[in-house]
């Protein structure tokens, strides 16, 4: 084993041990968790409170102190109450990224009721599914997602209070809401562990979205062993840790990502609001923008998806910005492409950037790899987590042994419950205390998870399996590529072939020849792409910046 698996072992072993920190025990079902992880989210956010007047939150030039935010939420949570949401009553969220979307979640799970934060980036018919599936009796909106769906509101019944309505005094917005709770504080509400606290819809990039619902207990154990994975990744890594201490830059995060998904959530807003961390919040992303606060704010870390750290590394004002305060860049949503981390390596020396694997129905936990781990290991997706079990299996879900690549599966006391109201997809997903993922990856002889794709994705052409991700991160290593997604096309006699669709930086001519050279030489014969489309457009994406295959399908079939 190497050195490095070796120092990781080591100080997991003594940050897990009987009395330490973060212990690890085994339930009756042979799941792990932490012993002193907090019961529920009441007692997880409490320490927010002891951070004070503390700046927490920037946005749009407005500042927020921890105090400010969690009297907000206080307030939110006594109105909750006197409007008759009981504990376990369903709560819609649809807003974009706004310091009132942080403080109605706080407010909901405060009371025991159930947060459903929806993706604000679907159609109309996309908010409408997830409440209604759901079942909330009352939404949190901003103006677009209310006027949006304001008849099917009606139509249910659903009451719906609009976050900064474009009339200040409509009786229908957040302050009227509030009217007569200024400096108002809830009842205490009696909430267990195994109370449900969060319905959280996944992407649905195919198919419907499924409401995945997680209890306190899940999401407190996954917000501790953020705070366990920070930890030890610090401490092996003292002395990169030593050279962001000397810098003397306060940490500040970006957080450029959705609040409705669990990258911006609980990664982030959740973890740094636990942590006294401060956060500088993006409406939307915007490169230019985001090297604008890189700057102004000095910024330290990042966390976002491999297209927008490429978009900010690869950026000439990134060249140009000081932006000598950015010490870390955590990438998430796929695996790294080997350009990314080539691109961190060289402008950012000494860095404490990282990444991992972990998905909405984990509650974002599973793996992770930090420092000098992440630029030993290019590719990996990191190290389980203490109380994250992973095993590689095939199609009837036996397992497979290392290097062997399957289906990934998961058992933690972070994943969810439930599919809401799915009972087949829980038939078919849950077996025995373990969680089906979806995702492809491997497990090599020390234990670092490696990712090839979503099993949805994969092309099977002629009997053999292809994944995707391996080939667009290959032909991503061409310098004038800026973005590529591989499809699956239908073939008569393979079945599927492999199709690559090629978005060039600008400046840039297509060329089919010099890109299949290219590709001969990194992939094997049946893997090469036998049609290539070149195209101009930016490729239709979802709110976490995951290609939307289906629709670039539809474009590159409309084309032929």
């Amino acid at each position: 084993m190497a050195d490095l698996e070796q120092e990781f072992n080591a100080v997991m072993a003594q940050l897990t041990a009987q009395g330490a920190p973060w212990e690890v025990l085994r339930d009756d079902n042979d799941v792990p968790y932490y012993k002193q992880a907090p019961a529920n989210l009441v007692e997880a956010l409490a320490v927010a409170r002891e951070h004070g007047d503390r700046e927490f939150l920037v946005y749009e030039g407005e500042r927020c102190s921890f105090r400010q935010l969690m009297e907000a939420a206080d307030e939110i949570a006594a109105a909750l109450q006197a409007h008759g949401i009981l504990p376990g009553d369903r709560v819609g969220l649809a807003m974009r990224n706004y310091p009132e979307w942080m403080a109605v979640f706080i407010a909901v799970v405060t009371i025991g009721a159930v947060i459903v934060p929806v993706n604000s980036w679907g159609q109309p018919a996309d908010i409408c599914h997830a409440l209604g599936d759901s079942g909330v009796r009352l939404a949190f909106l901003d103006q677009a997602r209310y006027d949006g769906i304001a008849g099917w509101l009606e139509d249910n019944a659903v009451k719906g209070v609009i976050a900064r309505p474009d009339k200040e005094d409509d009786p229908r917005g957040l302050a009227a809401f509030l009217a007569g709770f200024k400096g108002k504080t809830p009842t205490d509400a009696a909430i267990d562990g195994g109370d449900l606290a969060l319905i959280m819809y996944t992407s649905g990039t195919s198919g419907k979205p499924k409401g995945a619902a997680s209890t306190h207990r899940a999401v407190c154990q996954a917000l501790y062993n953020f705070e366990f994975a920070a930890t030890a990744a610090a401490m092996c890594n003292m002395d990169r840790i030593g050279a962001m201490l000397e810098r003397g830059f306060e940490s500040t995060s970006l957080l450029a990502v959705p609040l409705f998904h669990v990258s911006g959530c609980h990664a982030q807003f959740l973890a740094n609001l636990r942590g006294g961390r401060r956060i500088v919040m993006m409406y939307k992303w915007d490169v230019a923008r985001a090297l604008e606060y890189i700057e102004q704010e000095r910024i330290t870390s990042i966390a976002a998806a491999p297209s927008m750290v490429l978009d900010i590394l690869e950026s000439q004002a990134f060249d140009e910005a000081d932006t000598s305060s950015l010490f870390s860049i955590g990438i998430g949503g796929a695996a790294t492409p080997a350009r990314v981390s080539a691109l961190i390596e060289k402008k950012m020396p000494a860095n404490f950037s990282g990444t991992g694997w972990g998905m909405t129905e984990t509650n974002a936990q599973g793996t992770s790899l930090t420092g000098k781990a992440f630029s030993a290991r290019p590719g990996s997706a990191g190290l389980p987590h203490p109380i994250v079990d992973i095993r590689i299996c095939d199609d009837e879900g036996g397992e497979l042994p290392a290097g062997q690549t399957g289906e990934i599966w998961v058992r933690s006391p972070c994943n969810i419950s439930e599919y809401w109201h799915r009972p087949e997809a829980n038939a078919a997903d849950f077996r025995d205390g373990w969680l089906r993922t979806g995702d492809i990856g491997y497990l090599d002889g020390d234990g670092y998870l490696y990712l090839a794709d979503r099993a949805k994705d994969m092309i099977i052409r002629g009997g053999e399996n292809i994944y995707p991700a391996e080939i667009e991160n290959q032909l991503l290593a061409l310098p004038e590529v800026k973005e590529v997604a591989v499809l699956g096309l239908p073939h008569e006699r393979w079945g599927e072939e492999v199709a690559a669709v090629v978005r060039l930086h600008h400046g840039h001519a297509p060329n089919e020849a010099a890109l299949l050279e290219f590709a001969r030489s990194h992939l094997a014969a049946y893997k090469l792409p036998t049609r290539v489309f070149f195209t101009e457009q930016v490729f239709p994406r979802t709110a976490t910046n995951k290609v939307l295959k289906a629709e670039l399908k539809k474009l590159v079939l409309g084309a032929v």
